[in-house]
């Protein structure tokens, strides 16, 4: 992996812990980029292959990489902590849900009209999100407690799930 390396201490915004990747650091990477920036990443090299992140633009020419829970615990890091980034644009990035729609979900997609109606208007990352969610479900006591929770929040009342809160069915 052709990549950019450099140290940097892990911050948090919000509940989410991030590095700022500068305009002059995310130039490097991929020039003259402004949308998510697919790239793949280790901290203080690990994990052994490269972690996939999309870099979310700050609106200045600067990315923030926000480091997932299972990155943060491959290199034993937290909020704090001085790392060492390597990070390096991915080219080989598929854009779209990378997890299938299960079989459990699809087929209760039309118990309420308004359920794939709302399915189909969700934004990409927003599905991908959820069938990433799903596909971590070991029990069939989990997958049906979040198979009522998305049905309800899918039908447009209002409700929590996936950790946000939804109303009118986004």
């Amino acid at each position: 992996m052709k990549s950019l390396q450099f140290t940097s201490i892990i911050k948090i915004r919000g509940v989410n812990p991030y590095i700022l990747i500068t305009k002059e650091q995310s130039e490097e990477i991929k020039p003259a980029w402004k949308k998510p920036l697919p790239v793949l990443v280790r901290i203080n090299g690990k994990p052994d292959m490269p972690w996939h992140i999309n870099m979310m633009p700050s609106g200045d020419g600067s990315f923030y990489l926000y480091l997932h829970g299972d990155i943060r615990k491959a290199s034993a890091t937290k909020v704090g902590d001085k790392v060492a980034v390597e990070v390096g644009f991915d080219s080989e990035y598929i854009n779209g849900p990378q997890h299938p729609v299960p079989e459990w979900f699809t087929s209760v997609l039309e118990a309420d009209p308004e359920v794939p109606k709302n399915w189909e208007a969700l934004i990409p990352s927003r599905k991908k999100e959820i069938l990433r969610y799903f596909s971590q479900l070991k029990s069939q006591e989990a997958i049906n407690r979040n198979l009522a929770k998305v049905l309800n929040v899918l039908s447009g009342k209002p409700g929590r799930f996936i950790a946000r809160s939804w109303k009118d069915g986004i």
